[in-house]
């Protein structure tokens, strides 16, 4: 697990100074990698190339130095990730005639790429951004993984193309501040993050889940390929029993892949149906009792550290829990928000950071149940997406807008509780009678951020990019909804969050339900196994029930809900102020100071609670500070 980062430059600095600009990159990146550190420059006629890598040792700590080179040295790689089928590939190399210098997983993504090209990328299982220099054909391969797990930003200039783990490097190159981008604002405010391809700067984007880039040193341009073909298709022969059969099978391989290691390891363990099986699931691999890690809240409503303690004792785990104080979040909030270096408003990055802190006390990697409600049908809004068909068949469009100010009113709230009425009053604003509901639904943030920003920063249709390469998609049933899902929140919200919060405080997470195999597997299930009725994640429980209490996976759970909203009206009320007076937005010049300065203070004052839209705009005031003020 590290982080990454390389330079092509067309400029005539001499070797030393373009050395320098690289490791300048690389040390704003030391968390990702505090263990080891290593780089690559090589000058040419008309360019030079270079790369650099920060190393959290995981495997071969004896042996896996970056860079690696092939045996010619014609190839040399960096690498962020970690490989889990790395073992099963070398051996083919080996048959194949490949000889290996270390017992890396690095090594043989690089050998993989020597001997059967791009075209192998396929075949690798794994989290990982990595970047290969290939000299015999002038040509440099950036490549990330199939879910987006590990992150890869790239900026393409005149005179350079670079390419970094994280944002900060980029902007640390740069000899000049990055504008704002329109559409990378308005995609924040409606959803509360960034998805790939885009960032909050122009010109700077990410390297889109599942792709890789093939750079052309001579002629400075580059194409952007697929690694997978992802096919959706529907088994509808297939019986229940032995779909329960096959899920059981692959979620315990994936789990034993997950746990190969040369460092200890444990899990996070919230106590909802995926970190509980990830959890049961490594206590019977393991010949030892696990480490589990846990973590709640003061404030009663939103701690649920009971179910984590049932499953660490019928697991018999060293069980580790945290309770989070609003004074704990105090101390870290401002460097939490600040790492993602651009906009991110999860609110369960501050609990992820809080929990992988406690972790790294004790271990270097942790297995967690990220991505279980994406493969298996987990969310609330897969709900909202089947209710909203129903809803719009029987209720006419006329009655629904006559009706849907005083249901607004019903509904609305004083207090930071995101319980069944904050769901209704969601799932009545996300109604759509055209075929934009789903997107409505996505939207946590502002549902019309155009209602808010000056006229100059408005971009009319964010969604834009995302509506073209979904538009196979009718975005009618549950596997439509978790392809875009795939698309759009699992990396650009859960994957970033847990990223960046995890490498924070050095700590590698692994996500066995983030697995080739196992998304194409569920994908061909019928959508009754995944959402039977209202019972989510259906194949799922029923295929682990046995192994915990009764009715103990069916147990209702909320996940990371923090309450920003109360912390917006106590601790952080007088920063908040700070941001919303008339001097703060006169001088940035973004936001209608009508509009945003209303929401701020009807939720200041306890009026209607905008937890939600207040988090959103405090968190983008927070970083536009740090960065243009």
């Amino acid at each position: 697990m590290c982080g990454i980062n390389g330079i092509i430059s067309y400029h005539s600095s001499s070797i030393e100074d373009f050395e320098n600009r690289l490791l300048k990159m690389n040390n704003q990146i030391i968390h990702r990698g505090p263990d080891d550190c290593g780089h690559f420059v090589q000058r040419n006629t008309t360019n030079q190339v270079g790369m650099a890598m920060r190393r959290l040792s995981i495997i071969d700590l004896n042996t896996g130095h970056q860079p690696i080179y092939n045996q010619d040295k014609s190839l040399v790689i960096v690498f962020n990730g970690e490989i889990y089928n790395y073992q099963n590939l070398r051996l083919e190399l080996e048959n194949a005639g490949a000889t290996f210098q270390t017992q890396s997983d690095t090594e043989v993504i690089l050998k993989l790429y020597e001997y059967q090209g791009t075209k192998a990328f396929s075949k690798l299982d794994g989290m990982f951004a990595f970047s290969i220099y290939d000299k015999k054909e002038e040509k440099v391969i950036i490549a990330r993984d199939l879910f987006g797990e590990k992150p890869l930003y790239y900026y393409h200039g005149q005179n350079e193309f670079i390419w970094a783990s994280e944002l900060k490097s980029i902007v640390s190159y740069l000899n000049f501040k990055p504008a704002i981008s329109n559409q990378g604002l308005s995609l924040f405010l409606k959803l509360t993050y960034i998805p790939a391809p885009y960032t909050i700067y122009n010109d700077i984007y990410k390297l889109n889940a599942n792709s890789y880039i093939e750079f052309n040193i001579q002629s400075n341009a580059f194409k952007t390929h697929l690694i997978n073909e992802l096919k959706n298709y529907t088994n509808t022969e297939i019986q229940f029993l032995n779909a329960k059969s096959k899920v059981r099978d692959l979620v315990m391989e994936s789990i034993e892949s997950r746990s190969i290691s040369d460092v200890p390891l444990g899990t996070f363990l919230s106590g909802g149906v995926d970190s509980s099986i990830v959890s049961w699931g490594l206590s019977k691999i393991k010949n030892e009792r696990i480490n589990t890690y846990s973590i709640g809240f003061e404030k009663e409503e939103f701690d649920e550290t009971d179910k984590a303690k049932t499953v660490a004792k019928l697991i018999k785990s060293n069980h580790h829990e945290f309770i989070l104080k609003e004074s704990d979040i105090e101390e870290s909030i401002h460097e939490i928000i600040l790492n993602f270096d651009e906009p991110f408003a999860d609110p369960s990055s501050l609990p992820t950071y809080m929990v992988s802190k406690l972790t790294r006390e004790h271990v270097k990697v942790a297995l967690t149940g990220d991505g279980g409600d994406e493969v298996f049908g987990g969310y609330n809004k897969y709900y909202m997406g089947k209710l909203n068909i129903h809803y719009t068949r029987w209720v006419p469009k006329s009655l629904h807008n006559a009706t849907k100010d005083l249901t607004n009113k019903l509904l609305s709230s004083k207090d930071d509780n995101q319980g069944i009425k904050f769901k209704l009053k969601k799932l009545i604003n996300s109604v759509e009678y055209g075929n934009s509901y789903y997107w409505n639904i996505i939207s946590q943030g502002f549902l019309q951020p155009e209602h808010i920003l000056q006229k100059d920063f408005v971009y009319e249709n964010p969604f834009d990019h995302y509506q073209e390469i979904t538009k196979h998609l009718k975005l009618n049933s549950l596997n439509d909804f978790r392809e875009l899902d795939r698309h759009v929140s699992l990396e650009g919200d859960m994957l970033v969050k847990v990223d960046r919060t995890s490498m924070f405080a050095s700590l590698e997470c692994r996500a066995p339900f983030l697995n080739k195999k196992l998304w194409k597997y569920t994908n061909s299930l019928p959508s009754s196994f995944l959402l039977n009725g209202w019972n989510k994640k259906h194949i799922l429980k029923e295929t682990f029930k046995s192994e915990f209490p009764e009715g103990f996976l069916e147990k209702s759970k909320q996940g990371f809900v923090v309450p920003v909203g109360d912390w917006l009206r106590s601790s952080l009320k007088k920063e908040v102020a700070h941001y919303v007076s008339n001097e703060f937005l006169n001088k940035q010049g973004v936001f209608q100071k009508d509009q945003i300065q209303d929401l701020l203070n009807n939720h200041l004052t306890g009026n209607i609670d905008s937890s939600r839209q207040a988090w959103t705009f405090y968190v983008f005031q927070k970083w536009y500070e740090k960065n243009y003020l």
